[in-house]
């Protein structure tokens, strides 16, 4: 516990003042976690990040992670993102030939599922960000209270699994509790922020969130347990590597953008 408590204190001292201060600082900081994510990702895979299709990989990320406001760099070369995504696949293909396929096709897909569901999560962190700081706090706490309630509620009132055969430990009270914890924090937001949304706007989204942000931890999870893996990394003592951090916030990131900002 001592050691995951120094852990969130040293990555909120960068990760907080960064994302307040946001502009430039914010999104090389995206494109820092996203690569060691990307990286934490296909290890399980066996993919060797400095291996060639590591590299088509972590370049395919740092091209959809591109924001909206430098988007005139990707116009210029008159490639938009989905052709940049295309021209991936074409080479991860002629790669599958040269290596013998000891490079396969399974591994194809994984490298670009695995790179859009990366790239595409730290993306939204940044337009998130651009949107506007309430939204990037917003999101931070209606998971944290998720996870906290969910957690604390489970291990109190939890009797029934929730999928035992992805994460043993998780209960539908707990699940339960964590949307309600989070629709809390909902309603501080409301009376407290200038969030642009009612409260029965708010709640609604916020119940949306709340759901797949468990849904993006058990994606993970099962990732995780399909490979073999207790934690995704170990770059944060005490709290497993950059994906087991944000899995929740890949899979809200965007749908707070397509239900609500956008």
């Amino acid at each position: 516990m001592k050691q995951r408590i120094i852990t969130a204190i040293v990555f909120g001292a960068i990760f907080i003042p960064v994302t307040i201060y946001g502009g430039l600082p914010i999104t090389i900081l995206a494109y820092l976690f996203a690569s060691v994510a990307l990286y934490e990702v296909l290890k399980m895979r066996k993919i060797n990040i400095l291996s060639v299709p590591g590299l088509i990989s972590l370049l395919l990320l740092w091209v959809i992670m591109v924001p909206q406001q430098l988007r005139d760099i990707l116009e210029g070369i008159r490639y938009s993102k989905i052709e940049f995504v295309l021209l991936a696949v074409l080479l991860f293909l002629t790669y599958t030939v040269a290596s013998k396929n000891r490079f396969t096709f399974d591994d194809v897909a994984f490298s670009i599922l695995a790179t859009l569901y990366v790239g595409i999560g730290f993306y939204f962190f940044i337009e998130t960000r651009e949107a506007g700081l309430v939204y990037i706090f917003y999101s931070l706490f209606i998971i944290w209270a998720t996870d906290s309630g969910a957690y604390f509620i489970g291990r109190a009132m939890g009797k029934n699994k929730l999928w035992p055969e992805i994460s043993p430990n998780k209960t539908i009270e707990g699940s339960v509790g964590g949307v309600i914890c989070a629709l809390i924090v909902a309603a501080l937001f409301v009376l407290f922020s200038n969030i642009e949304a009612t409260f029965l706007q708010l709640s609604i989204i916020t119940i949306v969130l709340s759901v797949f942000g468990q849904i993006g931890d058990l994606v993970e999870s099962a990732l995780k347990r399909h490979y073999d893996v207790k934690d995704s990394g170990n770059l944060l003592p005490g709290h497993g590597g950059i994906l087991d951090r944000f899995d929740s916030l890949l899979f809200v990131w965007p749908l707070l953008h397509y239900i609500y900002l956008l």
